[in-house]
C-alpha cells in the first residue's frame, strides 16, 4: 500500500516538473499556465476567502441535487422494477432521455426555473436521476424470481418481498448507480453555472477564461477536482457503513 501512495506521488511530481518546464518553453504559458503560478492563484483565492464562498455554492448545489435526484431515482427504481408491463410501456421514452445530452437542456431550465440556486439544484438533480434510476431497476430485476416465489408461499407481502428481498438484492446495482452518478451531479452544478451564475466554482472558471486568467481558471478546476473526491469519497464511506462485507471484499482483493 505504501509502495503504491509513493508511486503516485513521484508520478504526480513529475507530471508537475515537466508542466513547470513545459510552461513558457514547449507551449505558450498563456494556453497551459504553470503549476507555480495557479498555486499563487488559488493561495490567493483561499486568503481572500473567495474560493470558500464559491466553493459552498456549488458543493450545496451538488450536494442536494444529488440527494434529490438520487431518493426520486431509487424510489422510482424500485416502484417500476415491480412493474413490468408500466416499465415496458415507459422504456422507449426513458431511454431516448437518457441519450439525450444533458447540457442541451440547460436554456430551458433556465427559462423555466430561472437563474437563481433552484434552477441548478433541479437541474442536477435531472442529470443524476436517470443515471441512478438504471441502475436501481436494473438491481431489482435481477432479484431471483425463485427466492421471490419462495417468499411468496411462506405468505410473505409485497412490503415484505421488497424489504427483506429486493432491497438487499438491489443494494449493490444503488450504489453503484450512485457511485456513477457522483461525478455528474458536480459536472451539472457546473454547466448550471457557466450558462447562468454570478456565484460557484463554474463561475470562476468563466469568468477567468473571459478574462483569459489561465492560472485563476486552472485554480478554479483544481477546487472542483478536491471537491469532486470529496463527494466520491462520502458516497463511498456511506457504502460501507451501510453494506460492511464490502470492507471484506475489498481486504481480499487487496491481498491477492
Amino acid at each position: 500500500m505504501k509502495t503504491l501512495l509513493l508511486l503516485r506521488l513521484g508520478l504526480a511530481a513529475l507530471l508537475l516538473v515537466l508542466w513547470q518546464l513545459a510552461s513558457g518553453t514547449v507551449i505558450p504559458e498563456t494556453y497551459i499556465s504553470s503549476p507555480i503560478a495557479i498555486a499563487e492563484q488559488f493561495y490567493a483565492l483561499v486568503a481572500d476567502g473567495s474560493l470558500f464562498r464559491h466553493l459552498w455554492i456549488t458543493a450545496m448545489e451538488a450536494g442536494l441535487g444529488f440527494l434529490i435526484g438520487s431518493a426520486l431515482a431509487i424510489a422510482a427504481g424500485l416502484a417500476l422494477g415491480r412493474a413490468q408491463r408500466v416499465a415496458d410501456v415507459l422504456d422507449p421514452f426513458l431511454m431516448g432521455f437518457y441519450s439525450l445530452p444533458k447540457v442541451a437542456l440547460a436554456p430551458l431550465f433556465v427559462m423555466w426555473f430561472g437563474i437563481d440556486i433552484g434552477m441548478k439544484i433541479i437541474f442536477t438533480a435531472s442529470v443524476v436521476f436517470l443515471i441512478v434510476f438504471l441502475n436501481t431497476y436494473s438491481g431489482v430485476r435481477s432479484v431471483s424470481r425463485e427466492l421471490v416465489t419462495i417468499f411468496r408461499l411462506m405468505g410473505a407481502s409485497e412490503r415484505q418481498v421488497v424489504l427483506k428481498v429486493v432491497v438487499p438484492a438491489a443494494f449493490t446495482w444503488v450504489f453503484a448507480g450512485l457511485r456513477l452518478s457522483a461525478p455528474y451531479a458536480l459536472v451539472g452544478a457546473i454547466v448550471g453555472e457557466v450558462i447562468a451564475g454570478n456565484r460557484g466554482l463554474g463561475y470562476l472558471v468563466q469568468k477567468a477564461t473571459t478574462q483569459f486568467d489561465t492560472a485563476g481558471a486552472f485554480a478554479a478546476i483544481l477546487a472542483i477536482v478536491i471537491l469532486a473526491v470529496a463527494l466520491n469519497t462520502a458516497v463511498k464511506w456511506i457504502e460501507r457503513r451501510l453494506m460492511p462485507w464490502r470492507l471484506a471484499e475489498e481486504a481480499r482483493e487487496m491481498s491477492v
